[in-house]
């Protein structure tokens, strides 16, 4: 890939990657659960795993295996706009905030390793997906999958905050 491209596509993921961390940083593990209201349903456990399941999927996208732990993919797994499932109403079912942020950081790292030995020419190929009218190629896909995916369900978590009584976690990076 175009250096410059891969150079700020990781800068955005890693900047992605550091405020999941920070959303939830000062989070217990029964906060990580809680849903404030209609609308908010995605909890912060829900979030982390659902961008932990796209980032495999990029990886599958770019070659890889796709791998996620356990039963992971039943609760996070979700086919985009529209998909009418909510988060699991059993809070018991969902990993803890240590694994879910090793794990998104894992799956983050692959990702970025792939697109460091990415061949050009398969990104510029153009693939079938939901939004290929916008973007047809594997490196729209990556670019949205790193980028705007990340910071739409990130912009979720830090409107949960908000709902919740907490502070802005962006203010504190």
């Amino acid at each position: 890939m175009n250096e410059a491209i891969l150079k700020t596509v990781i800068n955005q993921y890693d900047f992605n990657l550091d405020y999941a961390k920070k959303l939830v940083e000062d989070l217990n593990h029964s906060q990580m659960t809680i849903i404030p209201s209609n609308g908010l349903d995605n909890h912060p456990a829900f979030t982390l795993g659902h961008l932990v399941s796209g980032s495999a999927m990029l990886a599958e996208d770019l070659g890889a295996k796709f791998e996620m732990p356990d039963n992971w993919a039943d609760l996070f797994l979700r086919k985009g706009p529209g998909d009418p499932r909510k988060p699991d109403k059993d809070i018991s079912k969902f990993p803890s905030k240590e694994l879910l942020i090793n794990e998104l950081e894992h799956q983050h790292n692959k990702v970025k390793n792939l697109l460091k030995i990415a061949d050009e020419n398969k990104l510029r190929e153009n693939i079938k997906w939901r939004f290929n009218s916008y973007m047809p190629t594997l490196l729209d896909l990556v670019i949205f999958m790193c980028i705007n995916h990340e910071a739409m369900h990130l912009g979720q978590l830090a409107a949960w905050r908000r709902a919740t009584g907490l502070t802005s976690a962006l203010a504190t990076m």
